[in-house]
């Protein structure tokens, strides 16, 4: 289980209390594999740009598409750029993946037995392992899930992370999220303005 099929795990299990919107997901699982690239030696850093190594040690095969669509050329990619880009719709093709392999089940409806539901977590060891690990406070899991609104119970200090490059990876994601909500608020404003211009003066 990769960093970011724990998150997806995480918020799945969690919605109900905590519902996360795509795009921020998106963003976070960005972050997440930029992580495991990163602590599996896929990856190395100047300052803040994205370094590939041309071999990667990762046999998940979403974390090897994101390798591969890694820049190569210099100044490289800086990881502000690469969560962008590599988060564009990247929560749909984990649920895709998740429901190719069965972690994922259609929840049936009570009184319709034909009828399909809503997509749910399937009980696996990889759900368990990812509940292990939200139970136990992993700093990365519970500050990138922390990015989307799923709170845990437990504290954890992002602060005291053990290696540079990895907080300023989940600094990065939570910047990020400031963009995008920004960007929204921007864009709802603009259609408001928009609205009011199309109805024209009252009366």
């Amino acid at each position: 289980m990769t960093t970011a099929r724990n998150l997806l795990v995480i918020t799945m299990d969690r919605a109900g209390d905590y519902p996360v919107r795509p795009g921020e997901l998106s963003l976070a699982l960005a972050g997440a594999e930029l992580i495991d690239l990163f602590t599996s030696g896929a990856v190395e850093f100047r300052e803040d740009r994205i370094v590939p190594d041309a071999h990667p040690p990762v046999a998940d095969e979403l974390l090897e598409t994101a390798h591969a669509s890694l820049h190569r050329v210099e100044p490289y990619e800086s990881i502000g750029d690469w969560l962008w880009r590599r988060g564009e719709a990247l929560a749909g093709a984990y649920v895709a993946a998740f429901e190719a392999e069965g972690l994922l089940t259609r929840q049936r409806h009570r009184g319709h037995p034909f009828q399909a539901g809503d997509l749910v977590l399937a009980d696996s060891a990889n759900r368990q392992r990812a509940r292990d690990l939200w139970s136990s406070a992993d700093p990365v899991l519970t500050t990138l899930a922390d990015t989307v609104g799923v709170r845990s119970e437990r504290a954890h200090d992002a602060s005291a992370m053990a290696d540079d490059t990895v907080a300023l990876i989940l600094a990065t994601v939570s910047d990020a999220m400031l963009e995008l909500e920004a960007e929204r608020q921007r864009r709802d404003i603009e259609q408001q303005a928009f609205d009011n211009v199309w109805r024209g003066p009252a009366g």
